[in-house]
């Protein structure tokens, strides 16, 4: 018997369930919710989640004198006559001149303390807005014991909103690998300057070393011999540009026969 969630639970815990939808406006979550219940889905075991959560401060206007006395008057008016009404209902002559002097007063009163206020916090905060939470995107969860059964009701509404990420169901814990296993080793990125061979070809074999560059006519005679005599090493004389002897042979060793 699947469980009911009709009663919040008291302390904070993450959803369980299912991703059925991810829509990236709370009134599309809200449609598909609607769509559930007008099929007589129970609607008890759909939660909506609102992910990447962000704070946003939309600024409505600036504040100046007029504008916070326009403000303090109409509030202190409301007041004003919110208190004429109660005074009208226990006073049996002059219902009307207390009214309107109640409005008055608290109209007074409310253009006085606005810009009191104002003036005293004025260059910190000259402005109005308003602030909200917004998700970047709400995924709409449930139950996996009728997870299939919602699921096929917004396909067939045409609600399910974009493919939803492939990830574990929500409240459950991340699998990690277990102790021993070993996996395969991850290739690792080529170095700066290097191209990355393509999957399945053969490793390019590194090229021949460059032949080394002629000596300069400004340290060798015409005839090929340095100006500035021989560079001996080993007790061997170094020529510039004289081939290199070859190595000696080793020697064979007669087989036996």
């Amino acid at each position: 018997m699947p469980r009911q969630n009709s009663v919040a639970p008291k302390l904070p815990t993450l959803p369980q369930g299912d991703q059925i939808a991810v829509h990236s406006t709370y009134l599309d979550a809200q449609k598909a919710v609607e769509a559930l219940s007008d099929k007589g889905f129970p609607v008890q075991q759909v939660t909506i989640v609102g992910t990447d959560l962000t704070m946003v401060e939309r600024v409505t206007g600036r504040l100046t004198y007029p504008r916070v006395a326009v403000a303090g008057m109409a509030s202190g008016a409301w007041f004003g006559l919110f208190v004429g009404l109660l005074l009208s209902m226990f006073s049996t002559e002059g219902s009307l001149y207390s009214i309107v002097a109640a409005i008055g007063i608290g109209a007074g009163f409310g253009l006085l303390f606005s810009v009191l206020s104002f003036s005293l916090t004025r260059g910190k905060r000259d402005f109005t807005s308003s602030s909200q939470i917004v998700a970047r995107s709400y995924a709409v969860l449930c139950e996996r014991e009728t997870a299939g059964q919602a699921s096929q009701i917004l396909r067939e509404a045409n609600l399910l909103g974009r493919p939803a990420p492939v990830h574990a169901p929500y409240g459950q814990p991340q699998a990690y690998p277990a102790p021993g296993v070993h996996q395969a080793p991850q290739q690792q990125p080529p170095a700066y300057g290097q191209q990355s061979a393509a999957p399945g070809t053969a490793p390019v074999a590194p090229s021949a070393p460059a032949t080394p560059p002629a000596p300069s006519p400004q340290h060798v005679t015409p005839t090929g011999e340095p100006r500035y005599g021989v560079r001996v090493v080993d007790g061997k004389p170094q020529v510039p540009g004289a081939p290199t002897p070859p190595a000696p042979q080793q020697p064979q060793t007669p087989t036996e026969g």
